[in-house]
């Protein structure tokens, strides 16, 4: 019989469950070839069959800077099409991540995306070279995503981007980060993630903001989306999964870079790490141990086939516009 990784808890711990958002939308980004369509929908409806029932899997970007995700629209429809025929119980969670307002209406104008998702960044040059946007303009966004989304009944989610620090010298703190996260309680936003965009947080740094914060935000969804060198990955997990985080970010085989990281090793946190970590404290999130390796050998393929881009990028210089979230 596979052991399994149930969101329930696997002990009489009294361990609250846990929310894995499997994220092949990041991870895709970060190859160098484009995926045809058909494969796409192909991998992200045997996720859900194998019973990953949260998915980053589009984004409602310019395809001109993101020519990856330019078949959204086609990939949820495919996507769809092949839920209605075998799904049956609670549909998944799918989220759209979208930067501006013309990516809203994509996003509401599609079937399937439940959750609409923006990066916020609480770095001025961060944002604006990766949004083109002020503070002000970026806040004002946040206020009219949250307005359609309670409108169109759908879910959101906000992704602090470079939560954890930042490398343009510019003021970072705790205060800075709670400050944002009173601002999106004040706005009604559900669900928060926190983002180490760069990837250089350390696993007490991990802990020591998330101990900081989560108690500004009680009745508010706070989660995180790491980065990480392989050997440091299941460490940063526990530091945030003892810090009370219930919601982890991951992309399976590590899939997608970091690509504003120094570090070309620095990469997206692995699937595969989150839940075998988990699992040794008695937690999981409803994948046995059989369909996580299917899974992983999915991606794995997928991974050499497509060619994931291996040079290291450079932060960016403002004022180019690059539209890759988180």
């Amino acid at each position: 019989m596979n052991s399994t990784f149930d969101s329930r808890p696997a002990s009489p711990s009294g361990q609250s469950p846990v929310t894995v958002i499997e994220c092949p939308r990041d991870a895709w980004q970060g190859l160098a070839d484009l995926i045809p369509t058909a494969e796409k929908v192909e991998y992200l409806a045997r996720l859900l069959s194998l019973g990953f029932r949260h998915l980053d899997a589009v984004s409602f970007v310019s395809p001109q800077h993101v020519p990856q995700m330019a078949d959204s629209e086609q990939v949820m429809a495919g996507v769809n099409a092949l839920a209605s025929a075998s799904s049956s119980g609670a549909p998944p969670e799918i989220i759209g991540i979208v930067v501006n307002e013309k990516g809203l209406t994509r996003a509401l104008a599609t079937p399937g995306v439940t959750t609409i998702g923006y990066p916020y960044s609480i770095s001025a040059y961060f944002r604006r070279a990766n949004a083109n946007m002020s503070r002000p303009e970026s806040r004002a966004l946040v206020e009219k995503i949250r307005a359609a989304t309670k409108t169109a009944g759908r879910d959101m989610v906000v992704y602090i981007s470079m939560a954890f620090g930042n490398p343009y010298d510019e003021p970072w703190g705790p205060e800075i980060v709670e400050d944002t996260l009173v601002w999106l309680k004040d706005v009604g936003v559900p669900t928060v993630s926190l983002a180490d965009t760069v990837g250089t947080a350390s696993p007490d740094d991990v802990a020591a903001l998330y101990r900081s914060v989560k108690g500004v935000v009680a009745g508010v969804e706070l989660g995180v989306h790491l980065h990480s060198r392989p050997e440091a990955a299941s460490e940063k997990i526990l530091a945030a999964y003892e810090a009370g985080c219930r919601r982890f970010d991951g992309a399976l085989t590590g899939l997608g870079g970091c690509p504003f990281a120094s570090d070309y090793l620095v990469g997206n946190i692995p699937t595969e790490a989150i839940l075998t970590t988990l699992a040794a404290r008695g937690v999981s999130t409803g994948i046995d141990t059989r369909s996580l390796a299917i899974a992983c050998a999915l991606t794995g393929t997928m991974r050499e086939k497509y060619s994931q881009a291996g040079e290291e990028t450079e932060a960016p210089e403002p004022p180019a516009q690059t539209s890759k979230p988180n």
